[in-house]
């Protein structure tokens, strides 16, 4: 069946390209329901009278959307919704990625990007509480029965955590990595929502088109005595999670 909202808010001359306008335009009918998973989208000439484009326009919007996974391309058939279903991420005091999508997706798995020792910055050494010495920093990738959903980059100081980055590469998992340093049970000290474009790194990750939105997630974890042990900065693809703060019980 052929749906087609009613909204057309395209500005032109804001410094936004049109069609990635129209891709957030569809974007969000898809996010409020007005799309569900499965309908099918309305031909390239009716897009193009709705949002007065050419339909060079319309077909990169589309092109975009298709190769972030929202849309998906029949050959003879059209364009359709490929799944319109955000996953939930829970952040609480225990706060583990692979157990809080569990019961949401089939698989999650972690993937090592890169690791170096660095000098920390004055607000890494800060949430660390180090005074001096090096760190490790690992970037990383998760995904979801095979869908990228975020990307991480966490620091570890170097002197009480020198192995992180290769049980980390052999887990897959931050919980197991520190598990295997010794540490078997830590805290969400602190986190920080914020939301930003994408910059290029997370566009290819994360399979995202220029323009895309990510929701950055800075925390700092600590062990059961209350020292740091993690700070890290984890950038989820906008349009496929959503992010629920748990408040501890009064």
């Amino acid at each position: 069946m052929t749906v087609v909202p009613a909204n057309n808010l395209i500005t032109r001359n804001s410094g936004v390209a049109i069609w990635r306008q129209i891709a957030d335009q569809i974007r969000g009918d898809i996010s409020e329901g007005k799309l569900e998973t499965g309908a099918q989208l309305p031909p390239e000439m009716e897009l193009s009278r709705r949002f007065s484009v050419n339909r060079h326009t319309i077909r990169a919007a589309i092109a975009a959307l298709t190769n972030e996974g929202v849309l998906r391309a029949e050959q003879g058939r059209g364009t359709f919704v490929a799944n319109n279903r955000k996953l939930l991420y829970r952040i609480g005091s225990r706060t583990r990625f692979s157990q809080t999508l569990a019961a949401q997706v089939r698989e999650t798995r972690g993937t090592l990007l890169g690791q170096r020792l660095e000098t920390p910055s004055a607000e890494i050494a800060k949430a660390l509480n180090m005074s001096d010495g090096e760190v490790i920093r690992i970037d990383t990738t998760h995904s979801a029965d095979g869908n990228p959903i975020s990307c991480a980059t966490a620091w570890f100081d170097a002197k009480r955590f020198p192995n992180i980055a290769d049980d980390y590469r052999a887990s897959g998992s931050i919980t197991a990595a520190l598990r295997a340093a010794g540490v078997d049970d830590y805290l969400r000290q602190s986190t920080i929502i914020a939301a930003r474009h994408a910059d290029a790194e997370d566009l290819r990750h994360l399979r995202l088109s220029p323009g895309a939105i990510v929701l950055v997630s800075t925390a700092i974890n600590v062990d059961m005595n209350g020292q740091p042990i993690e700070y890290g900065q984890t950038r989820f693809a906008a349009d496929r999670m959503e992010i629920a703060i748990d408040h501890p019980a009064q």
